[in-house]
């Protein structure tokens, strides 16, 4: 009978089995893409959508991570709301790449606060209009 190859003998490496969930995905991780402070590259509507993108990420080797969005921070909402998509700056050109490509990205305005800050902009007109048309009609119906 013939003996196999071990290590270092001209046969392939054997690979050790995953002894977690944790350990299977951080045998993914590109180490090229774990490098530097972390930057945002999108963002999900809801928790599914975000796992959805970070295992995208994690096939192609970049790590990721996920946190809520600033004023759906609040555990009451679960698994609802916004997430924002957070990668090492070593794989963020790759990522944003990766999410364009798959039409998985989002307007760039969100990530400069676009529609939050659109909709608060909307608000403020609505108050100051409905503010200064209550001002003019008390002053239109004083007395003399």
């Amino acid at each position: 009978m013939a003996e196999l190859p071990g290590p270092g003998q001209g046969g392939e490496e054997q690979v050790e089995p995953a002894r977690s969930e944790a350990h299977e995905r951080a045998r993914k991780i590109n180490p090229a893409y774990a490098e530097g402070e972390l930057i945002k590259v999108g963002w999900a509507g809801n928790q599914a959508e975000a796992e959805l993108i970070q295992g995208l990420l994690l096939e192609n080797g970049i790590p990721s991570s996920l946190r809520r969005s600033m004023g759906f921070d609040v555990p009451d909402f679960l698994a609802a709301g916004p997430r924002d998509i957070y990668v090492p700056a070593s794989g963020a050109e790759v990522a944003r790449g990766l999410l364009d490509d798959t039409g998985m990205a989002r307007p760039s305005e969100r990530d400069e606060g676009g529609p939050r800050l659109g909709q608060a902009l909307k608000i403020a007109a609505v108050l100051v209009l409905v503010g200064g048309g209550v001002v003019l009609l008390a002053w239109l119906l004083q007395p003399g």
